[in-house]
């Protein structure tokens, strides 16, 4: 039924602007108004009287207009007048301001329902402008109850929603229930049909939570149920090509080859992967790992079983700074290893697989934007005919002409700055199994949402002695004093970051005061005359971005300063400060992952956050970056206090819009996930 076919002028004495007004509210028919629920609620239910009401609270009371009268002030207002008296006698005088239309819907003697705040004048009580109900009604809608508070706009209000709901509230039984029967049996959930009546019509408070958990509960089973579906097609048909078997012994002399022991998130996380890779339908896995908790680690003991059954492995990653250190990184550990297992070392580790010793050096290769054209002609000849085994890029991986002659294994490095569709043509490439890895904490009912279609693998644990870094929340004033600490740090043989959150100057007024990088450089260089200082920024070419970074990290720069584009994945060990500039600008994940480019050896490392103005400095948000050094516990943290869509940035994240606030309920969030997959299977 259309809303409209109910705003007849006769029955409910509203106009086309009403139905139009609806219709901006996304509101066209009556299913679409009962399920525009509150969005907040007002407890009027306890009505007391006259004698016991607080002043300058709200509050309800029940009695009797007498005295009505409609009176012209000198300037022409029109005010209307009453005496209002309850049961105990006592009397109150009630005004409403240039509302003469009140002296049509009240008579005198008439039984009403007041809600308002009460006030002295002079010596008497007075309530202004109060709202009213006939208190003859079985049944009230604006008092004396739990009252819903809807969404309003210029023409609808939120009491002509009640009005208009309690109309249409009999329609509330025709609603389909969206929930299979033995899950509302086994979850002890309300009806639909009646949890919206609740939402709408509320009787006490804990049925009020109660209808409110069933919604909740009914949103997640949804977006769960949506992504365990986008997982089945990810998976798709089954693939004898696909399964690689897991070689226990493998992973035993990669173990060994190592100069430390891997923590035991590690050893776990890597046995999920490869046993999620024995079966013949690709996998799909997200690997959470705080800053430095050795993600890549993982992400090679993979590769390495990967290609002992002569796969092929891409990882593309979201920035050609990223993937040069990657193919950096990744190709000493592989070849650490294959120098390892040729070598008397491996045969008196007690290794016992002999077809070790005849795998040959992985051929790695590099594919980015930058990479000249013939050169990058050649590797993808390669790539095609088999002769790469493992290749590390940017968007460049994507690309049409890039073409493997047998691709197992993708892995994404933080896949929430790809998009859907470019994961989706990464598997084009052969629908290999899937690993995406992030540094960037994700609680785990944001995990279980947005990356639903994933199952889940979490590092906790950080490898080696590393020490906890030193964070203080500093104001301006402070600054003569981390420059000295800078400077005596530089002097010892270290090195700094500075981040800004602008590249130049902003025209704009209210961002005369946020730092920029081009600015900071000249001031340091002024504050630091010894010292020899570099910048970075997204506005510069691949070249000059490598340049800057192989540079700093050959420690031919003290001081490195730099955009947000340092956020991910940047590895200088020998730097131990980082000054986060604007640190208010930031959410806490984020500055942790700045954090996170320091304090990656076993130096005590430091990291200040300068706020842009001295009040900021108190702030309760940045203070517990001070306290806590789990990046987990401070993207909970975040996610409360900013939501979701401003976390993480509604667009590219694929977290949903949920009415009933899900994502901060661990519980909820694994309960609708364990009935989706319970249905679906």
């Amino acid at each position: 039924m259309h809303f409209s076919d109910l705003l007849t002028p006769a029955r409910l004495r509203t106009t086309q602007a009403f139905v139009d007004a609806l219709e901006a509210m996304n509101i066209k028919t009556v299913q679409d108004l009962l399920l525009n629920f509150p969005r907040a609620y007002e407890d009027l239910s306890q009505v007391t009287t006259i004698l016991d009401a607080p002043l300058n609270e709200k509050v309800t009371l029940r009695g009797t207009i007498g005295n009505l009268k409609l009176v012209r002030t000198r300037t022409r207002k029109q005010l209307v007048q009453a005496k209002f008296s309850d049961e105990t006698g006592e009397t109150l005088d009630t005004i409403w301001f240039n509302q003469p239309h009140i002296m049509r819907m009240l008579s005198e003697g008439q039984s009403v329902t007041l809600t308002g705040k009460i006030s002295e004048n002079g010596y008497k009580l007075q309530m202004q402008s109060p709202s009213f109900e006939d208190g003859s009604r079985q049944m009230t809608l604006h008092a004396g109850r739990i009252v819903a508070v809807y969404a309003q706009s210029e023409q609808i209000t939120t009491r002509w929603l009640r009005e208009k709901m309690a109309l249409v509230k009999d329609c509330i039984q025709e609603l389909k229930e969206t929930l299979p029967a033995d899950i509302v049996e086994s979850e002890k959930l309300l009806p639909r049909s009646d949890a919206i009546l609740e939402l709408h019509f509320p009787t006490t408070p804990e049925k009020l939570e109660e209808a409110r958990a069933r919604m909740a509960f009914e949103e997640m089973y949804a977006v769960q149920i949506e992504a365990l579906e986008r997982k089945k097609v990810w998976q798709g048909e089954k693939q004898e090509r696909l399964k690689v078997p897991m070689d226990i012994e493998l992973v035993k002399a990669f173990f060994a080859s190592l100069n430390f022991t891997p923590t035991g998130g590690q050893k776990v996380a890597i046995y999920e992967i490869l046993k999620d890779m024995e079966q013949d339908r690709p996998m799909s896995r997200l690997l959470e790992g705080d800053v430095g908790s050795g993600k890549t680690l993982v992400a090679v003991a993979v590769i390495e079983n990967v290609l002992s059954r002569r796969g092929q492995c891409a990882i593309m990653v979201p920035t050609e700074v990223l993937a040069r250190q990657h193919s950096a990184t990744i190709t000493r550990l592989l070849l650490n290893f294959h120098t390892y297992i040729q070598s008397d070392a491996c045969s008196s580790a007690g290794i016992k697989a002999e077809h070790l010793k005849t795998m040959r050096a992985p051929s790695v290769a590099l594919l980015t934007g930058s990479v000249p054209q013939s050169e990058a002609e050649e590797i993808r000849r390669r790539l095609a005919s088999g002769l790469i085994d493992v290749v590390i890029g940017t968007h460049a991986l994507i690309e049409d002409t890039v073409q493997f002659k047998d691709l197992r294994l993708a892995i994404v490095d933080e896949q929430h700055r790809f998009g859907v569709a470019q994961r989706q043509r990464l598997k084009d490439k052969g629908n290999p199994h899937f690993l995406a890895m992030t540094a960037t904490p994700i609680p785990r009912t944001l995990a279980l949402t947005a990356y639903g279609d994933h199952d889940l693998s979490v590092l906790l644990e950080k490898p080696g002695q590393r020490k906890k870094i030193i964070t203080k929340v500093v104001s301006p004033r402070e600054r003569h004093t981390v420059d000295l600490f800078i400077d005596h740090q530089i002097g010892e043989g270290r090195q700094a970051y500075v981040i800004c959150p602008l590249i130049s100057e902003s025209k704009a007024d209210e961002m005369a005061e946020i730092k920029n990088v081009e600015a900071e450089e000249k001031r340091l260089k002024v504050e630091f005359p010894r010292r020899r200082i570099t910048k970075l920024h997204g506005k510069m070419s691949p070249d000059e971005k490598n340049a800057v970074m192989a540079e700093f990290k050959d420690r031919q720069f003290d001081i490195l300063v730099s955009t947000s584009v340092i956020e991910v994945g940047i590895d200088v060990p020998n730097s131990t400060i980082i000054v986060i500039e604007g640190a208010e600008r930031f959410g806490l994940s984020q500055l942790h992952q700045f954090r996170g480019r320091v304090g990656r050896s076993d130096i005590q490392s430091y990291c200040y956050l300068f706020t842009t103005s001295a009040s900021q400095a108190h702030s309760e948000r940045l203070k517990a970056m001070e306290q806590h050094d789990s990046g987990f516990l401070l993207a909970e943290i975040d996610l409360k206090i900013r939501g979701p869509g401003e976390l993480f940035g509604t667009r590219q994240s694929g977290i949903p819009d949920l009415r009933f606030g899900g994502l901060l309920n661990v519980d909820l969030v694994v309960r609708a996930r364990k009935a989706a997959q319970k249905m679906l299977s």
